[in-house]
C-alpha cells in the first residue's frame, strides 16, 4: 500500500520524499537501524510493504489458528487509517483541510490525531520549541525543501523573509477543544513529518499485540523500531546504529553501538534516531545541516549528525529525536540529561575536524545520557 506520507521535515512535510524529518528537515536515516535475527524459523513471518513515503519491515511469532493475511489486512487497514487524518499529501486527509481553514474554525479530530498532537504538544514544550510542528514556512523560506546547495546559504533570505515566515510558525496557535482543534491565526499549518512515523510503528506493534496475542515481534518504518520479546533464534532483538557516514550504503554501514531488547517478561524497546549528515553542507568552513531551528528560524550549525533516542512509545521516541537533532550538540546534551531522556549521540571523535571526511567507525565517538547508559547495562549491549 502506497503511503503519500513522506519522509520527515523537522516537522518538515508529512511524508515528502525530499524532505525529512520534523521541525526541519531533519533527515530520518530508514538504514539506520540494523536489524538482527536473519536467519527465521519458519514459526516466524515476515511482512513488508510502502507506507509513509518510506517503507516497513515485521518479522513476528505467528500465533497457531491466525492468518498472515488477515494480520496484513488489519496493519493496512491502520497505516490507511493514519494517512486519512495525518498525511499532508493526501488532500482530504484531516490535516490537510485543517490546514486550509482560517481561524477560528474548528474541525473534528480523530484519536490518532489527537494522540500525536499531545505527543507533539509535549515535546514542543519540554525541548522549549525546537520541536514545532508548525515549522514548514521556514524551511519553505530557505529553499530547504527537496535539496540543500551552498548557493542557498550564499544568498541566504533576509531578516525580514525569516521574520515573516517566523510569524507562521506558532504551534501555540493551534487550539485543541474536546474532539476538535482550530487555530487563532491564519496561515498556520500542521506537519507531523517528525512522529508520524513513530507513532505508526506503534499502530501497528498495538494490533499484533492486542488484536493477536503476539508478543515476540519488530516492527520497523524508515528506521524506527519497537521491539518485544525474542528473535526466531530465542535471542533478545540487537538493533545496530550506523556510523553517520555521508552517501553509506546498506552493504557499506559501518556499526558504532548496539541496543539490545530487554528480556523480562512483558518487556519492550522503542527507538527512532535522526541524523542531518546526509543533508548537510559546508560553508565559510562551518557545517550547516538541512535543519532549521525554529526557535532562531537558522540552520542548525553544530547539531549532532546521528541522536537516537529510547523512550516509551516510538512516537515519544521519534519526536525527541528531531528536537535533539534540531539544537546544537552542547545544548542537546544538555536537554536530554535535563529532562532524563535515553539519548546516544554520535559526533566526530576528538580530534577529527568538522567538514573533513569521517568514512570509518574511528571517526566517531558515541556519547550517551545517563538514562541510555542505564537502559544499555540493563541489556548488557
Amino acid at each position: 500500500m502506497t503511503n503519500p506520507l513522506k519522509q520527515k521535515s523537522a516537522l518538515g512535510s508529512f511524508f515528502n520524499p525530499s524532505i525529512k524529518l520534523a521541525l526541519l528537515p531533519v533527515i530520518a536515516v530508514s538504514s539506520v537501524f540494523t536489524l538482527s535475527a536473519c536467519q527465521q524459523k519458519t514459526d516466524y513471518n515476515n511482512l513488508s510493504g510502502e507506507t509513509m513515503g518510506t517503507s516497513y519491515h515485521i518479522s513476528y511469532q505467528l500465533p497457531k489458528g491466525v492468518d498472515e493475511a488477515d494480520i496484513q489486512a488489519a496493519i493496512d487497514k491502520r497505516l490507511q487509517d493514519i494517512n486519512d487524518s495525518m498525511s499532508t499529501y493526501q488532500a482530504d486527509s484531516t490535516i490537510s483541510k485543517f490546514n486550509q481553514l482560517g481561524k477560528d474554525t474548528p474541525i473534528a479530530i480523530d484519536a490518532d490525531f489527537s494522540h500525536v498532537l499531545e505527543t507533539s504538544r509535549q515535546v514542543y514544550k519540554l525541548s522549549s520549541g525546537a520541536f514545532d510542528p508548525t515549522v514548514m514556512p521556514l524551511i519553505e523560506t530557505w529553499g530547504f525543501g527537496s535539496t540543500m546547495t551552498v548557493e542557498r546559504l550564499q544568498s541566504p533570505p533576509t531578516a525580514l523573509e525569516i521574520a515573516q515566515a517566523k510569524a507562521l510558525v506558532d504551534f501555540d496557535s493551534v487550539i485543541q477543544k474536546d474532539e476538535s482543534i482550530y487555530k487563532t491565526k491564519d496561515g498556520i499549518g500542521l506537519d507531523f513529518s517528525a512522529v508520524a512515523k513513530g507513532y505508526g510503528v506503534d499502530v501497528i506493534a498495538d494490533v499484533l499485540k492486542n488484536n493477536y496475542q503476539i508478543h515476540n515481534y519488530m516492527v520497523e518504518i524508515g528506521g524506527e523500531v519497537s521491539t518485544a520479546g525474542v528473535n526466531a533464534q530465542q535471542q533478545p532483538w540487537q538493533i545496530a546504529i550506523d556510523a553517520p557516514i555521508e552517501g553509506s550504503t546498506v552493504s557499506e554501514r559501518q556499526t558504532v553501538a548496539v541496543i539490545r531488547q530487554p528480556i523480562n517478561n512483558g518487556a519492550n524497546m522503542a527507538l527512532a534516531t535522526s541524523g542531518n549528515y546526509r543533508n548537510s553542507v559546508v560553508f565559510d568552513g562551518k557545517h550547516y545541516s538541512h535543519t532549521i531551528d525554529p526557535t532562531t528560524g537558522e540552520p542548525i550549525v553544530g547539531g549532532a549528525p546521528s541522536v537516537t533516542v529510547a523512550a516509551d512509545t516510538v512516537a515519544l521516541a521519534d519526536a525527541w529525536a528531531t528536537a535533539l537533532t534540531a539544537m546544537p550538540y552542547e545544548k542537546a546534551l544538555a536537554t536530554a540529561k535535563q529532562h532524563d531522556i535515553a539519548a546516544l549521540f554520535v559526533i566526530l571523535a576528538k580530534g577529527v575536524a568538522a567538514g573533513s571526511v569521517a568514512d570509518g567507525v574511528d571517526d566517531w565517538q558515541v556519547v550517551q545520557t545517563p538514562a541510555m547508559e542505564r537502559l544499555r547495562a540493563d541489556k548488557k549491549s
